[in-house]
């Protein structure tokens, strides 16, 4: 069973308590959204044109690696165009029944939210093509030679779909989105300011210096920030005044063993073990796997992202290798002068 990180950017099983506090922290408006600046800035003008025609906005796509908004961000669309949101996931959605029940029940205006848009079958594709496109329903009765196929009409409704891996959308679907943007990863003054904003919702004092701290640790990823805050508030409350501040926040961050740069042991290991094995020289993906005992996925989607992000490895052709940057943060600059002269 895999052990749960810190800083793994996909959402946790968290118990009832941490399942409401994560809604409250969740902004409802652009007022609130702290980052993703461009991004905002097409959506305010393609939400006031569609208010402005009486009309529904556009389909919408969302991609870019996991915790940085992107469910979030459908909601404040959602409220900033005055429309009720239907939130599902594309693995939820496994037959064309399921997605013939979800459309039936929209009304006009209606916003549908497909986390993992990408996992979504086949035959669903198919349905939803005609259903962005026309807002018609093609539905078969019956089998075999008495079958016949019905059209229904649907309400004028908006998709948003988000992905992580938008290469594994196929053509078709992502021609149907009018709008397609990517969310970038945070600044460290912007996952300041969140966590600035979400301590003040949480009721619990934090010190500017120990926010920057934190920022500086939460791989430029707002659920990571939001999470080490709870986890860094819960050190505070246990061993302290409940006050948050800079010695707090490094004693806690210690404890959970996240360095400087947000790296926790897994990543430690994952760069640790190519060193040992291939020092800088490429290394491919599966054997990568191999050494670290995590699944490719794994690799690519929660590892890779912020390791390529803060230059920590490379893609090449031939597979990954790691720059002389690691040696440095890992305290092994003998190790970076001895591969040089190899």
């Amino acid at each position: 069973m895999a052990i749960e990180r810190i800083i793994d950017t996909t959402s946790h099983a968290a118990d009832d308590d941490e399942q409401i506090i994560e809604v409250t922290l969740r902004p409802r408006s652009f007022k609130d959204y702290i980052g993703q600046d461009r991004l905002k800035k097409n959506l305010k003008l393609a939400i006031e044109a569609a208010k402005k025609r009486g009309e529904p906005i556009d389909h919408i796509l969302l991609y870019g690696p996991p915790g940085l908004g992107k469910t979030t961000m459908a909601t404040v669309i959602a409220n900033e165009m005055g429309a009720n949101i239907r939130i599902t996931s594309g693995p939820a959605i496994e037959r064309a029944g399921d997605l013939a029940s979800i459309l039936t029940n929209l009304t006009d205006g209606d916003i549908l939210f497909i986390d993992e848009i990408h996992r979504l079958g086949r035959s669903v594709e198919e349905v939803l093509y005609s259903a962005m496109e026309d807002f018609k329903l093609d539905i078969m009765i019956g089998k075999g030679p008495a079958a016949r196929s019905v059209r229904l009409d649907l309400p004028k409704f908006t998709v948003i779909g988000a992905t992580t891996r938008t290469g594994a959308l196929t053509a078709p679907l992502r021609d149907r989105f009018g709008h397609i943007y990517r969310h970038e990863f945070y600044t460290p003054a912007e996952i300041s300011k969140i966590i600035t904003r979400s301590s003040g919702i949480l009721e619990s004092k934090i010190d500017p210096e120990a926010s920057d701290m934190l920022s500086t640790r939460a791989r430029l990823t707002p659920r990571i920030a939001n999470r080490l805050l709870k986890r860094v508030r819960d050190y505070a409350d246990v061993n302290g005044d409940g006050i948050i501040d800079v010695p707090t926040a490094k004693a806690a961050l210690t404890l959970l063993e996240i360095d400087e740069l947000g790296l926790d042991p897994g990543d430690r290991n994952l760069l640790t073990s190519i060193i040992d094995n291939y020092g800088m020289s490429p290394v491919g993906l599966n054997t990568i796997a191999a050494l670290t005992g995590d699944e490719t996925t794994t690799i690519e989607d929660f590892y890779e992202p912020y390791l390529l992000q803060i230059g920590f490895i490379e893609r090449t052709p031939r597979g990954r290798r790691v720059t002389a940057k690691v040696y440095k943060h890992l305290g092994r600059a003998d190790d970076d002068k001895q591969q040089k002269l190899v």
